[in-house]
């Protein structure tokens, strides 16, 4: 019986590019295969790419079309997010067969926390042997590799992951307290550690600290004049300790909804206003299916790469609104006052300060009649979207070559559904 807590990380190795390989029956550790839009340009970012590819040409986690080496039968997979989020969704399905949704917590597409500890005594396993189970559950049923850190905190098991779990077969690693002086104080550099950033790496060096040995044994005075409240949590990391519980879900006090795009080619200020307003409809309907109001907009704008430069500004409302063209004036006021006639290649907007708001404030220009009025159209409209779809009911400036709302319905995060 195990009596120490004791957390797992699992992570599905080169996910995107592992679920192309199983929907084409090929070996992940075999097959030259990216997942890349071909149809965008040789700047476009590689999603994922195999570990044959990885290990055989020392491709990057993050690089561009234009960077792949030249190699024969090289396979560019189109990206396919709505197929990738439903193997996501099977894994998680596996997960739950094994803990409660209590000691779970999805951290990404493609990796997850789970609470392993309460549950080996009734499976009558090692930790090894439950974590080996749910991988091998993985692949006999969806045909991905999972890798696997072992920890007794859920910073120990992800240092784990990265630095042994993902290295070789059998794809699973196990650390415990008395490893950190000889594992987790050698790696090097610091910036390796799962929450330790450039920037902390360049104020550690500043004070003396090059290493996470010198930072655990590092005057904790010290750190917290330096670092604040941070300090302690650089203290604690260095140390193997971290106090986080995994039933405890974290809600944010405040909420934001936000949308944004690259844009497919330059648009001058008249064109950018059309994707701006198509931009504003969508994001006003997911604020009335929040069931919310905002009081605050924010606009971010950046031109091509060629001219550099760009600029985010945000504005409060006098009442909170879900209103779509109350929300666009004010995004409006904002863009006006702030663009230049320079070519724009990327935009976002988002609403803040969210709230269940009952008041409506009256003014001179529209009657309440006229209010409630509007306000209906809008739900129908949302109403017949959610029914039949998002293109079911558009504006006529949809036809036109500058919008971009038709095809950005049939993306998921940006690539085709």
């Amino acid at each position: 019986m195990v009596k120490e807590d004791l957390y797992c990380v699992i992570d599905l190795k080169s996910f995107y590019a592992s679920c192309e390989c199983v929907a084409r029956g090929l070996d992940i550790f075999k097959t030259p295969l990216v997942v890349c839009d071909p149809d965008r340009s040789m700047s476009t970012i590689v999603m994922s790419s195999t570990p044959y590819l990885k290990d055989k040409y020392h491709i990057p986690n993050v690089c561009r079309r234009r960077d792949l080496p030249n190699v024969e039968n090289l396979i560019l997979a189109q990206p396919r997010m709505a197929y990738y989020i439903e193997m996501s969704a099977k894994v998680v399905s596996i997960f739950l067969d094994y803990v409660s949704e209590e000691d779970l917590h999805v951290y990404s597409i493609d990796e997850s926390f789970l609470h392993i500890s309460p549950y080996l005594s009734l499976a009558k396993q090692t930790p090894e042997e439950f974590v080996a189970e749910i991988q091998k559950r993985i692949k006999k049923e969806l045909g991905l590799t999972a890798t696997a850190g072992i920890g007794p905190n859920m910073f120990l098991a992800k240092v784990c992951l990265d630095n042994e779990g993902k290295k070789k077969a059998p794809y699973i690693g196990r650390w415990r307290m008395e490893d950190v002086p000889t594992k987790l104080w050698s790696i090097t550099p610091i910036t390796k550690i799962w929450g330790i950033s450039n920037g902390t790496e360049r104020h550690l060096m500043r004070i003396g600290i090059r290493s996470l040995r010198e930072l655990a044994q590092a005057d904790l005075s010290l750190l917290l004049d330096e670092f604040g409240v941070i300090g302690q949590q650089l203290h604690d990391l260095a140390n193997g300790i971290d106090r986080t519980n995994i039933r405890e879900k974290y809600i944010p006090k405040e909420t934001n909804l936000s949308i944004g795009q690259t844009l497919p080619k330059d648009y001058d200020k008249k064109g950018a206003c059309l994707v701006l307003r198509e931009m504003t409809d969508d994001l006003c309907l997911r604020l009335r299916m929040s069931g919310k109001k905002a009081s605050r907009v924010s606009l971010f704008v950046a031109y091509s790469a060629r001219v550099g430069g760009g600029f985010v500004h945000q504005a409060t409302l006098n009442m909170p609104s879900d209103d779509n063209d109350t929300l666009f004036e004010a995004l409006m006021d904002i863009y006006f006052e702030h663009v230049e006639s320079l070519p724009i290649r990327n935009l976002s907007i988002s609403f803040s300060k969210l709230g269940e708001y009952s008041m409506e404030q009256l003014d001179i220009f529209h009657t309440p009649e006229e209010k409630e009025e509007k306000h209906n159209l809008w739900q129908t409209i949302d109403k017949i979207q959610a029914r039949y779809g998002k293109n079911a009911v558009l504006r006529l400036s949809a036809l036109t070559e500058d919008s971009t709302i038709i095809e950005r319905h049939g993306q998921i995060g940006g690539h085709k559904a």
